[in-house]
């Protein structure tokens, strides 16, 4: 069973991903976790602390991967390995159910965040240079055992990977598409990875 902090942070997220940062209203918050303004003050001092606290619990959950623990075997077993995490991380911070495409506000968030939280940009650019360090590593680790051969870099072939991950993610929350965003990624990284192969 959930702490009543836990609790709090579930239901704002969630009321979050319905409307935005802005249009959620204290008032909501404190209807929709059942709770009195007083228990709700008793965890935190504001709407922006609590939000603080989603940031820091949710949204670097999803950026912050671990792919340390992702297959070193091959380029190939690395990138099954991310897909697999993508999308169960995706369903575990989806509120809806129907499908694994985050939505639009989920984005908004992310945006109110760096408005809000001036180290939220920092912690971001951190991630972002974990994230190419680990593919370039796998990349080069791949060349070296033969498993890939390209004119490309190995920057320049992470950057494919993570960019097309991204790209594609943002398109299905512009077009409101709710196709399964891992056998997509799947099926464009394979095409891929076998150009890269030949």
């Amino acid at each position: 069973m959930k702490n009543t902090k836990e609790h709090i942070l579930d239901v704002t997220f969630k009321l979050f991903l319905q409307k935005s940062f802005k249009e959620v209203t204290l008032k909501e918050i404190v209807d929709a976790t059942g709770l009195s303004k007083g228990a709700f003050y008793h965890y935190f001092a504001s709407k922006e602390q609590l939000f603080l606290e989603l940031v820091n619990n949710v949204l670097f959950s999803v950026l912050d991967v671990p792919y340390n623990k992702f297959s070193k075997e091959s380029l190939y077993n690395f990138y099954i390995d991310y897909i697999n995490y993508y999308v169960e991380n995706l369903k575990k911070n989806n509120t809806d159910d129907k499908d694994s495409t985050p939505s639009f506000n989920y984005i908004s968030l992310v945006f109110d965040a760096l408005k809000l939280f001036p180290d939220f940009q920092e912690r971001l650019q951190e991630s972002k240079e974990v994230q190419l360090r680990s593919w370039e590593n796998i990349i080069h680790a791949a060349r070296e055992k033969g498993e890939i051969e390209s004119p490309m870099s190995d920057e320049q072939i992470a950057n494919m990977f993570i960019n097309s991950s991204g790209g594609l993610e943002m398109h299905n929350i512009f077009i409101g598409s709710s196709e399964d965003i891992g056998k997509t990624l799947l099926a464009l990284w394979d095409g891929f990875y076998q150009e890269l192969k030949s």
